[in-house]
């Protein structure tokens, strides 16, 4: 690309330079004619009028002499006195390179001047006449000057121009070119895997140093992906590991008759179905993921959905020592344009989180603000970080806090920020009123209900 570069910029130059140059050369010989014949007309017109007796052509050397002197003082090619007719004929010889075509004798008879150029020969004749009354004209002939030397030094300068030319446009070609070689280099080690791979930037405002800040933000973003990927697996890893162990401790334990039947079923069971909840959100992610589920988006009531889903999880409350508090208002007071089901399992995510972390409290609420409907599930539990606010929904993402206990598979943020979204809505996390964490879920609320 860079030669490419080089190559057109050069061939602009040059061809700016021969349009110049060829123009300028026209202009010159277009006005070194137009002097020319105007010098000769005004010298052949007052030539003519100090002449005040022709004598024949060669007859004296003083005539010679005459007209040598004339031609070198006023640089003329050729000079002759010529003689005409009445019919316009020339009696005397016209001077080379001139035609009796050329001179209009009835003009010439009237007093006007004649000139003209035929090739690189300019010509003028002016009318006079002899002591005698005898009528001539007077030819004057000068070769044009076309700006030889000008022409040389047109390319003496185009040539000069070309060479810097070149070297300006090799040097600015390498300039443009070097940060899209860098981000070439940085893409082709990204996609060998090199994630830590960066685009030198010079921090400009131009359009190249808009790429290459395109091109590291997109890399740090896949090192962070595949960072928290990374994590995810392990974690992921370790919460299938830990109901398999204990699932396969209590079946050889029941194998070799060292555990009550009951108690081992139990414990089994336990384990069971928090492997089925793990793969059962590892699969609504992969759902969510590719797009491929429905929604059924008309006038929900959020009252309804909270307490209903608020009040299948209060057995597993109680049974962790905290006490579930709902504040919402009547029936039907709140609608949001919503999937009740999608609502109730947004819900059902946040409360199974805030359950992982409460000691003693979790507040599930609803309200109106702005025309959106808001609902919230507060914990007090240790609270999020500063840090990790912005990414508690992020995917494969954990937080800095350390939970008291395990219920859901960790994985339900990550479903609710891809539910609420699908839904038009908008979920943030911040730190609750006195401690704690709250998650807050806003969705669009019904046009007719807001207007009634």
């Amino acid at each position: 690309m860079t030669r490419r570069l080089t190559i057109t910029m050069v061939a602009v130059v040059a061809g700016a330079l021969l349009v110049a140059g060829f123009g300028s050369l026209l202009l010159i010989r277009a006005q070194s004619r137009r002097d020319t014949v105007n010098d000769l007309r005004k010298q052949a017109q007052g030539i003519a009028q100090l002449v005040d007796d022709i004598p024949a052509r060669n007859t004296t050397a003083a005539a010679v002499l005459r007209q040598r002197v004339l031609q070198r003082v006023l640089k003329l090619t050729d000079q002759a006195v010529v003689r005409y007719s009445p019919s316009g004929q020339p009696l005397d010889p016209l001077p080379p390179g001139v035609s009796p075509s050329d001179i209009d004798f009835p003009k010439l008879r009237q007093g006007q001047t004649i000139s003209g150029v035929n090739g690189g020969l300019a010509f003028a004749a002016a009318p006079g006449t002899t002591a005698r009354g005898a009528p001539f004209a007077l030819v004057l002939t000068r070769n044009v000057r076309v700006g030889g030397g000008a022409a040389l030094w047109l390319l003496v300068a185009g040539g000069a121009a070309l060479i810097v030319a070149v070297a300006v446009a090799a040097n600015l070609g390498r300039r443009l070119t070097k940060p899209l070689r860098e981000a070439d280099e940085a893409t082709r080690r990204i996609a060998a895997g090199d994630l830590a791979a960066r685009v030198p930037t010079t921090g400009g405002d131009d359009e190249l140093a808009a790429l290459s800040r395109s091109i590291n933000a997109m890399a740090a973003s896949l090192e962070r992906s595949k960072g928290l990927e990374r994590q995810f697996l392990l974690s992921v890893s370790h919460d299938l590991r830990t109901p398999l162990t204990s699932i396969r401790g209590y079946a050889e334990a029941l194998a070799e008759r060292k555990a009550k039947p009951g108690q081992a079923a139990a414990v089994i069971l336990s384990e069971a179905r928090r492997l089925e909840r793990l793969v059962g959100d590892l699969l609504e992610l992969a759902k969510l993921d590719a797009r491929r589920f429905s929604l059924d988006i008309r006038a929900t009531d959020v009252c309804e959905v909270i307490n209903d889903t608020a009040e299948g999880f209060r057995p597993a409350a109680e049974t962790a020592g905290v006490r579930l508090r709902v504040e919402a208002p009547a029936r039907a007071a709140l609608v949001a344009d919503a999937d009740p089901d999608r609502s109730a399992q947004v819900v059902a995510n946040l409360v199974e989180n805030a359950l992982d972390f409460a000691s003693s409290t979790i507040t599930v609420g609803t309200g109106r603000v702005d025309g959106e409907v808001e609902l919230w599930v507060e914990d007090d539990g240790p609270g999020i970080g500063p840090d990790d606010i912005p990414h508690v929904f992020d995917r494969f993402y954990t937080v800095s806090r350390a939970a008291k206990r395990h219920v859901g598979s960790g994985l339900g943020l990550a479903i609710v920020s891809e539910l609420v979204d699908a839904m038009g809505g908008a979920v943030r996390a911040e730190s609750g009123a006195k401690g704690g964490a709250r998650l807050v879920v806003a969705l669009r609320g019904d046009a007719e209900a807001t207007a009634a």
